[in-house]
């Protein structure tokens, strides 16, 4: 029985009633000695206590997509087939160039939020990850005037824990950007969702480590391979960017930071930049891997500064100072874009992200699919709070004070 499945749900349900009614109708009428009776009591209150956490787990987890199934949870899946020590540039001395094509069968995803998402079992080649892939299409890539256009791409990065789901089932990532790509106001961007959960109980960094994970050419290499093998997607780095949540916030930031020439953009909500942020990644082992994988880092130390744009959106002590360290080190012709979030009871979680969407990917919009917003609509509309936030960003100014609200 799936986890994340409909009749895990109503089983845990039905356990959690018939767990309130069993003291009620027999806590009277037990028989027998004293010990007899007293030990069903006990277990009859163990099982309701049970049965409550339970459910209250499997609802929690259903809303925010943290564990997709029972490896998952508890800490028996493992997606790395190898981890061979692959270099500086993360491809193992290989011609990229030279591999031949990636042909994947694709299958209809299921669960809420994954209409129209697609979903393949992918063997990377370069990293040795055995992992899933979910991509969604844009509403215009069927469309006739389409047919030869290459479409921008978006790589989705969940938190630690987190399932490559949760974009299109807590984010509902789909559901809010179609009617924006349909009138123009996003671009039609190739959404897809790796996942990133790759050892048990470890959260990978989305670092490269010899021997245990390969996370980072799975993300960078891999998997943007299979994409543009498979689908009608725009070369890197001009129209690659990654969107990410809290440890995928990180991630997003430090691939772009340190590939360039596979990513231009990279959207952060609430990340942060030293990987300790995160205590159970492997990238936090060690000082030397810490520095390796610190987006700040690698952007103060880079000889030339990397033709990037960053978004960074958090609160104070959650994000905001993380954006504001790498927007004061930031040299032309990287930009670095600081919003601020005022604090509220939200907290670290969905509340706080899933508003954010549409005007993040108005940002990348601006910033790297404006050539691919075919037919966008010449409908006058009302200006927003965030058109003056996005005017500022594509000046080149920081956004930071109230730039974003929480709806």
């Amino acid at each position: 029985m799936s986890l994340t499945g409909t009749p895990f749900l109503y089983t845990t349900i039905v356990l959690s009633v018939v767990a309130l009614i069993l003291p009620l109708v027999l806590w009277s009428k037990m028989r027998g000695p004293k010990v007899v009776r007293t030990a069903a009591r006990v277990l009859m209150l163990l099982f309701a206590q049970a049965t409550a956490v339970t459910l209250i787990f499997v609802l929690v987890n259903n809303q925010n997509n943290l564990y997709d199934n029972w490896a998952d949870l508890l800490g028996t899946g493992n997606h790395v087939q190898q981890a061979a020590d692959l270099g500086r540039d993360g491809t193992g001395g290989i011609a990229l160039k030279t591999l031949p094509k990636v042909k994947q069968t694709f299958s209809a995803a299921d669960g809420p939020g994954m209409r129209g998402v697609q979903v393949t079992q992918l063997k990377g080649r370069i990293s040795g990850v055995n992992a899933e892939v979910y991509v969604w299409l844009p509403p215009q890539y069927n469309e006739p005037a389409y047919r030869n256009h290459r479409f921008p791409v978006v790589e989705l990065l969940p938190g630690y824990p987190g399932s490559a789901k949760a974009w299109f089932g807590s984010m509902k990532v789909t559901a809010q950007l179609a009617p924006l790509m349909r009138s123009g106001k996003v671009a039609p961007f190739i959404l897809v969702a790796p996942r990133t959960n790759l050892l048990a109980g470890v959260d990978t960094g989305c670092a490269n480590i010899p021997g245990t994970v390969n996370a980072d050419s799975w993300l960078s290499i891999d998997v943007p391979k299979m994409v543009t093998d498979n689908f009608r997607a725009a070369p890197a780095p001009a129209d690659w960017a990654t969107a990410g949540y809290s440890a995928g916030a990180h991630c997003a930031v430090k691939l772009a930071v340190a590939h360039p020439d596979r990513y231009r953009a990279a959207i952060s909500l609430s990340g942060y930049n030293d990987p300790i942020g995160e205590r159970n990644s492997l990238a936090a082992q060690n000082l030397t891997l810490r520095r390796a994988n610190n987006p700040y880092v690698l952007l103060k130390k880079a000889v030339t500064p990397p033709r990037i744009a960053l978004y960074l959106s958090g609160e104070s002590g959650d994000g905001y100072q993380a954006g504001v360290a790498l927007e004061q080190i930031a040299k032309a012709p990287t930009t670095v874009h600081v919003v601020y979030l005022p604090r509220s009871d939200g907290g670290h979680n969905m509340a706080l992200w899933r508003p954010q969407v549409p005007t993040v990917f108005e940002w990348l919009t601006l910033n790297m699919g404006e050539s691919h917003a075919k037919g966008r609509s010449t409908t006058p509309r009302e200006p927003s709070n965030a058109d003056s936030t996005h005017a500022a960003l594509a000046s080149g100014t920081s956004s930071r004070a109230g730039a974003v609200r929480k709806r």
